[in-house]
């Protein structure tokens, strides 16, 4: 209770609502900025994000486990409750996937006004090679009872967030739960877990925003009810108000994202480069679908041409592009977008939303080319 008592103390920020409509960053979205990163755009060369680059959100703090002691526990409404150790989960039949992971939080800063929370531009992402055991046969080894209805995953990090006092949880339908891509993961790119990663295990949900892959697991629970906690209530929703509930936050939307040509200004990250032909390059993903097109505009977003697509990427990995420009000297303004094989397109202008979730507008990049 006195914890919970201190939660409330929390001052508010912003216009006292959690939003602003100030340029100007908040102290408390500086502070998140400097505890998590984005992954530089020029890691779109790579197939595999290298581990380094790939983007991480620490909800709380990365909690100091102790293996001597630490088993996943695997209970609740299971017929065989079970405890098991990291060697024990090892031992188990692996599973491999590259897997493109994005926050849904990712482009929360280009809204306005935005909600105040980490400043996300369009860096939270990346594409690891993950390697674990599919969490199906080891809920199958466990029965899950018939009268089960979700699977809930509990962390070991634990912080304040909306005046509550809580571990980080989220929970999946048990059809979400048992699909065969869904993993508990001990390695990544080939190593086992950092400790800002998620060391010693994991969840990975390939297709879903990076929110649904708890890290640090402590314990997975089958429940008979719908979890309605404040990971999957109060946050990771489409809300247009504060009073409104809102559609949760699940599958990855359309996107696509170009290295940015030439070099960079320091502080502006305007593009700067010489006339002639170049070769913009990037990658496109849209969670379970394939990418069926992309496209890259040089006027701002007035016409339109289609790029070419690389080879097709394993199911969740991002696809590469390429598409040829012949820069002439001026101001221009790039851009791309892409289409999924569902029909689903990016748009220009972003779909708003209070939390700043799934913000896939189409990119722009600022670029200047000099006469010589």
């Amino acid at each position: 209770m006195a914890q919970q008592d201190a939660a409330k103390r929390f001052r508010t920020v912003g216009d006292g609502t959690g939003m602003t409509s100030d340029h100007r960053y908040e102290q408390e979205e500086l502070q998140l900025a400097f505890r998590n990163r984005g992954m530089p755009l020029e890691g779109l060369r790579y197939d595999v994000t290298p581990t380094g680059m790939h983007y991480l959100l620490t909800h709380f703090d990365i909690p100091d486990v102790d293996m001597s002691a630490w088993n996943l526990s695997i209970g609740g409404l299971v017929k065989k409750p079970v405890s098991l150790s990291l060697d024990e989960i090892m031992g188990l039949p692996k599973r491999t996937e590259v897997v493109t992971m994005e926050c849904a939080g990712n482009g929360r800063a280009l809204f306005l006004p935005r909600s105040v929370s980490q400043p996300w531009l369009l860096e939270a992402i990346g594409t690891s090679e993950w390697a674990g055991t599919p969490l199906k046969g080891v809920l199958e080894a466990a029965g899950v009872q018939d009268d089960a209805v979700e699977i809930l995953f509990t962390g070991f990090d634990q912080g304040v967030q909306g005046d509550e006092v809580q571990y980080y949880q989220r929970s999946l339908t048990i059809e979400e739960a048992t699909r065969d891509e869904v993993m508990l993961v001990y390695e990544m790119n080939g190593r086992p877990l950092e400790p800002q990663h998620g060391y010693p295990l994991r969840l990975v949900v390939p297709g879903w925003y990076g929110m649904t892959s708890v890290k640090w697991l402590e314990s997975i629970e089958a429940v008979a009810e719908p979890f309605n906690g404040y990971q999957m209530h109060a946050t990771y929703r489409y809300a247009l108000t504060p009073e409104d509930p809102g559609d949760p936050v699940d599958i990855i939307r359309v996107r696509s994202l170009m290295a940015p040509p030439g070099i960079p200004d320091f502080l502006t990250r305007t593009r700067l480069m010489g006339p002639g032909a170049v070769t913009l390059t990037g990658r496109a993903w849209a969670g379970r679908n394939s990418i069926s097109r992309v496209e890259v505009s040089s006027d701002g977003g007035v016409t339109w041409s289609d790029a070419q697509l690389g080879p097709q990427p394993p199911q969740f990995a991002w696809h590469k592009w390429t598409a040829e420009w012949s820069a002439t000297p001026g101001q221009h303004t790039l851009m791309v977008r892409a289409t999924d094989s569902q029909g689903n397109r990016q748009e220009v202008e972003p779909a708003w939303n209070i939390q700043g979730m799934g913000n896939n507008m189409a990119q722009a990049v600022d670029v200047i080319v000099e006469a010589s």
